[in-house]
């Protein structure tokens, strides 16, 4: 057994990720750890007033953190995140409806953004936050496009409406700028780091 398998296998804590996105728990599983999921209830629509891209996601999953319902026990790590989309001094987060979908995805259309996630880990006796940033290049879309797009797929718990890894990604991400994994949900690589350095 190699050096990093029985470190995975005799990881010191038992990991709980507290999401109930699917593309989160693919990735960390991805990653090899094991882990329990906890869906947890947090208002993500309220932030305040002042804060900006990477402040309003480290916000959000520190807030989830904060609302787990039970106190963690000296061998538990809880994992939370958020991911924010941000373009021009402004925040996409999700969808109301199939309307600001389209409002939201014709805003992006042919432009720029960036998309953080940060990334809370919280044990019985410490927390820390960490983020990623990732550049998202958009061609412009038609409007027939985006209304294929949000029936199809209906991307409403997405921030940004829409995901990388789905139709609107496959034809109309011209380049993206840092990790693919960040955009989706979860940025692995620092991810990986900061489970190791608890070792």
């Amino acid at each position: 057994m190699s050096k990093i398998s029985e470190q995975i296998k005799n990881y010191p804590y038992k990991i709980i990720l507290g999401s109930a996105s699917p593309r989160r728990q693919e990735l960390l599983k991805s990653l090899g750890f094991p882990f329990r999921v906890m869906s947890i209830a947090a208002d993500e629509s309220h932030w305040p007033a002042e804060y900006k891209a990477q402040e309003i996601c480290i916000y959000l999953a520190e807030k989830k953190a904060h609302a787990y319902p039970v106190m963690l026990q000296k061998d538990e790590l809880l994992i939370t995140a958020d991911t924010i989309v941000w373009c021009e001094g402004k925040v996409y987060n999700k969808p109301e409806d199939m309307e600001d979908g389209v409002k939201m995805l014709k805003s992006l259309s042919g432009r720029m953004h960036q998309v953080f996630t940060a990334v809370c880990f919280k044990t019985e006796e410490k927390q820390f936050t960490f983020f990623d940033e990732s550049k998202v290049f958009f061609k412009n879309f038609s409007e027939e496009e985006i209304r294929f797009y949000l029936e199809n797929y209906r991307p409403f718990d997405k921030a940004g409406a829409y995901g990388v890894q789905e139709w609107l990604g496959y034809i109309g991400i011209e380049k993206i700028e840092g990790s693919f994994y960040n955009v989706m949900g979860l940025p692995v690589k620092p991810l990986y780091e900061q489970l190791m350095k608890l070792i």
